[in-house]
């Protein structure tokens, strides 16, 4: 019984065919672990959520709380309570707002970009004059 050798032409199609394999099977590798990632990440993100959630259900109930304590304490009517405590959390969130909002105005967006960006064309303009 003889064996031949494949030819060249065969060894290369081979090569070829296995490479095309790896690569597929790569492909589908990367696709599976995207999927699993995504859904990690989905689960965790609903978590946050429900627990943003529970946050600000006990921030409400708290609120609640320290407005009837105010009205209790004091002696004074429900409402009372109610109103010191609408007032001094709406302070805070105007003093929270204003500050973010002077972050966010101040802030570089993509100070290395643009610097990079400015380097640039600073230097187009000097070869092309």
């Amino acid at each position: 019984m003889e064996t031949r050798e494949p030819s060249i032409a065969e060894v290369i199609k081979d090569a070829i065919r296995d490479a095309q394999d790896l690569v597929r099977s790569e492909i589908a590798l990367a696709k599976a672990e995207v999927r699993q990632e995504t859904h990690r990440l989905s689960v965790g993100a609903g978590l946050l959520a429900g627990a943003a959630l529970a946050a600000i259900i006990a921030v409400i109930f708290l609120m609640t709380t320290i407005a009837l304590a105010i009205a209790n304490l004091a002696g004074w009517p429900v409402w009372s309570g109610f109103g010191i405590v609408t007032v001094l959390v709406g302070i805070a969130a105007g003093a929270l707002g204003s500050i973010g909002k002077k972050r966010l105005t101040t802030a570089r967006h993509m100070p290395r970009t643009m610097d990079a960006l400015k380097e640039n064309i600073e230097w187009m303009r000097t070869r092309t004059s």
